[in-house]
Formats: structure tokens, C-alpha cells, sequence
């Protein structure tokens, strides 16, 4: 085969965009170390939970949170804007007074909230911005210099050009 049908440079490096492996590695493959650690450890569950509590109850810190740790789950209102943030945080108030998570769960909590919200603004800025980018350096000076005589259409094209 050509290095040209395999999409690779001269050099022999594949082109940008192009994957070496088209086909890529079956869903639902699994690495080989990971099926050995299941088939090692199958049938072992029991005495190793045993285990890991008589270690934690020895006073062994990893074993102890192992031993402690547990899914959160708790009420958590829709998430549909950045505005939801208060209502969610509110939520996670609420479970932390009830006792459904603890104060570190919640602190976990407000930072996939957080990192939502951030999220969230920047594709609500970018919805925002990208008209203004497809206006011409013609429709900007236009703008500027005032060429547009009705109020509305003059506002809306402003609002534009100053998001820019």
C-alpha cells in the first residue's frame, strides 16, 4: 500500500486528521490486565471485604475509607442554566443539614457545579459573540459612523459590535 492511501506524509507520519487505526480498538474491549485482575480476584470478594474492614477496625486510614466511602445520592433540582446554580447549591445544603452527604462530598459537589456554571457562560458568551464575528469591517464602520437610521436596528447592531 502507498504511504499516500495510508495518509501518510512522505516522512511516514500520518497527515493531521487522519487516524493510523480507522477502525480503532472494538467498543466494549477491554485491556488484558484488567480481565486477569477480575479473573485473580472473581470468587474473592467476600474475604476481601473481610479483610479491608479487619484492617480499617486496626486503624489502617486507606482501609478505613475504602471501608466508609459510598455513593452520594441525593435530590437535585433540573439543571437548565447557569441561574440553576442557587437553587442546586440549596440542594446540597439541605442533604449536608439532613446528613445524606457530609461536608466534603458537598464541597465535591459545588466544584462540578462551578465548573457547570463556567461552562455555561462561556457557551452562553460565545452564542452571544459570534454574530458580532460575522459582521463585515464595512458593517462595522457603518455602525460607527452612524449609517443605520432607524433607533431599533442601530441599538441591535451596537449591542453587536460592543460584545465584540
Amino acid at each position: 500500500m502507498s504511504t499516500e492511501k495510508a495518509g501518510r506524509h512522505q516522512a511516514g507520519q500520518f497527515r493531521k486528521g487522519i487516524s493510523g487505526n480507522p477502525n480503532g480498538r472494538p467498543k466494549g474491549a477491554r485491556n488484558s490486565a484488567t480481565l486477569a485482575a477480575e479473573a485473580l480476584l472473581d470468587g474473592e470478594a467476600e474475604a476481601l471485604t473481610r479483610k479491608a474492614v479487619q484492617m480499617a477496625l486496626e486503624g489502617d486510614t486507606v482501609a478505613l475509607r475504602l471501608c466508609i466511602e459510598r455513593p452520594v445520592t441525593f435530590a437535585l433540582p433540573p439543571i437548565t442554566s447557569a441561574r440553576d446554580a442557587a437553587d442546586i447549591s440549596a440542594a446540597g445544603i439541605d442533604a449536608v443539614s439532613n446528613g445524606a452527604i457530609n461536608l466534603g462530598e458537598a464541597a465535591e459537589i459545588a466544584k462540578l457545579i462551578d465548573a457547570y456554571v463556567r461552562a455555561y457562560k462561556t457557551a452562553e458568551l460565545d452564542d452571544r459573540v459570534a454574530p458580532a464575528e460575522r459582521l463585515t469591517t464595512t458593517e462595522l464602520h457603518r455602525i460607527a459612523a452612524g449609517h443605520y437610521a432607524e433607533p431599533e436596528r442601530r441599538a441591535s447592531k451596537l449591542l453587536l459590535l460592543n460584545s465584540r
